[in-house]
């Protein structure tokens, strides 16, 4: 098998999104919240005798030399990066080197990518050895499309951790589960990985784990799942050896995940999760309202008390990021007041607000389509933007509610949301309501040495860079060391991350008044819209 240099390089989210933390980033002495993972997984995936580089844009530049040096580059990423991605794709064509392309959005919307020389698409595990097939037989262009849901995640190998600078970001990421249970509407996860969970088995997680700790890391682990308790059955198979894993170990790694909101109804399984050493878990909660969620057939959230099922998992040591949406076609005139009662009773800090985005491929978009109210461009991202993603960028379609109201209230929750008060006070109410008796609560773990370089800087940012904070940021820290000391280290972490709420919320509402002044002003004009069928 002839020898082959694969350069392979992660496309730049753009500057506006949500998920950049760059403010935050600088503060705990990274670059970028977290690594390229799917890429690292495909260089596993190679053969063993191609030699392998990785730019991570995000992190760093990608050079002459390292084009020079390649005989193909392997790139594709999210819908953010899709305007770097382009600008790669033709930057390696311009040096005559073939460029591949995969991920989320080039398997989503493929014709927007049609000037790479290969697409592989769908997941890497049903596909990627085709490629190499025919790279080795002397193709120099083709499209390879995996069978959906087909994947077998038990042959998934190791990723690459060692071609990481484990300096470079806050937290690595790991995969144990693909797909989700559930319906919503606006989600392309059931699309890209389907409705029924597959899982890694436990031995091929823990070796991943293993060999992180043996490149001698420590530190947040982020369980990159798109929803960790899809599979219930799996999950509760697997923590109980995480736990012991953990343990034995002294708990080298704090963690975090994603899950659906029904993680509160098990209180086994919540215990399960403080035991192997989760502080957080994101939650897609979407809207307070019935009717919106009914409509988005995201039915499972209407079978609880939302605000007392958060305060359960608190009771459990771990603390929730949530994600709400403006813009449903249900929703009232009263949706700014309701979403923001809702974060304040749950006591939510990080409520990650965006406006309704129609993304490629979902239920969603198609049924927009059909009613002829889809913007013809709603697949694409705009580089000359700074629009990163559905906060700035969303409502890509004809609206129910006027746009302009819908952007008002949209802007109203940011305001109240993120005002230092207000995001100070849910930060005090969670730190009240955090049980941290369990190894979640350990203020002596693995990264102490890490932990308390980032308290500095977070002091000193606090108290002499952003003075406005200066008041509750230390009204915070005392009252929280006071009243329940081991929980000083999440609350930490969710101060850390005002440091870019805080700047970010005002970038957001300035770019929303933009948006309210062009449609008052006439300035504004209704897209191009996709045929209805």
């Amino acid at each position: 098998m002839p020898e082959c240099n694969v350069l392979l390089v992660y496309p730049r989210f753009n500057a506006g999104s949500f998920w950049n933390y760059g403010a935050t980033c600088e503060l705990v002495g990274a670059k970028y919240p977290a690594p390229p993972l799917g890429l690292i997984t495909v260089a596993a995936m190679l053969p063993e005798d191609w030699n392998v580089r990785l730019i991570d844009r995000n992190t760093g530049a990608l050079a002459n030399e390292d084009l020079a040096w390649a005989d193909m580059v392997m790139t594709g990423g999210m819908l953010p990066q899709q305007a770097d991605c382009l600008a790669i794709i033709h930057r390696a064509q311009g040096k005559g080197i073939p460029v591949v392309v995969g991920g989320p959005d080039p398997t989503s919307s493929p014709e927007i990518y049609e000037a790479a020389d290969f697409l592989v698409l769908g997941e890497a595990e049903g596909i990627l050895s085709a490629f190499v097939d025919a790279w080795n037989e002397g193709a120099r262009n083709g499209r390879f499309l995996a069978e959906k849901f087909k994947a077998d995640v038990t042959s998934s190998p190791i990723p690459r951790f060692d071609l990481l600078k484990f300096e470079d970001y806050v937290q690595i990421g790991v995969q144990y589960s693909r797909g989700c249970p559930f319906t919503c509407e606006f989600c392309d996860i059931i699309e890209l990985y389907g409705r029924v969970p597959r899982t890694k088995t436990n031995g091929q997680m823990l070796a991943e784990l293993d060999r992180l700790y043996e490149l001698g890391y420590r530190g947040h682990v982020d369980f990159v799942d798109d929803n960790l308790i899809g599979n219930k059955k799996a999950v509760k198979g697997f923590l109980p050896e995480l736990a012991a894993w953990q343990k034995e170990r002294s708990y080298p790694f704090e963690m975090s995940t994603e899950a659906s909101l029904n993680l509160a109804d098990d209180s086994a399984l919540l215990q399960m999760m403080q035991e192997a050493g989760y502080f957080s878990v994101f939650i897609g909660i979407e809207s307070p309202d019935p009717d919106v969620l009914n409509a988005t057939r995201k039915k499972q959230n209407t079978r609880r008390d939302i605000a007392k099922s958060v305060h359960k998992i608190y009771d459990a040591g771990i603390f929730v990021l949530a994600g709400f949406i403006v813009g449903f076609d249900e929703e009232s005139d009263r949706v700014a007041d309701e979403i923001s009662a809702l974060i304040e009773d749950a006591a939510i800090p990080v409520a990650m607000t965006g406006l309704l985005y129609a993304l490629p491929n979902t239920q969603l978009t198609r049924r927009l389509a059909r009613e002829g109210r889809l913007h013809a461009d709603f697949g694409t991202d705009d580089e000359t933007t700074e629009h990163g993603d559905q906060c700035t960028a969303g409502l890509n379609f004809t609206t129910v509610r006027p746009r302009e109201q819908i952007l008002a209230d949209f802007k109203k929750v940011i305001e109240r949301v993120y005002g230092p008060e207000a995001y100070f006070g849910r930060v005090q109410k969670v730190a009240s309501m955090l049980n941290m008796d369990g190894a979640n609560g350990s203020i002596f773990g693995a990264g102490f040495f890490h932990d308390i370089r980032m308290f500095g800087r977070l002091i000193f940012a606090m108290t002499f860079q952003e003075t406005t904070y200066r008041g509750p940021f230390w009204q915070t820290l005392l009252k929280t060391a006071f009243t329940n000391f081991r929980a000083i280290k999440p609350v930490m972490m969710m101060l850390a991350l005002y440091v870019h709420l805080g700047p970010f919320s005002r970038f957001v509402t300035a770019q929303i008044d933009k948006q309210i002044s062009d449609i008052e002003k006439g300035q504004w004009e209704q897209p191009e819209l996709v045929a209805a069928e």
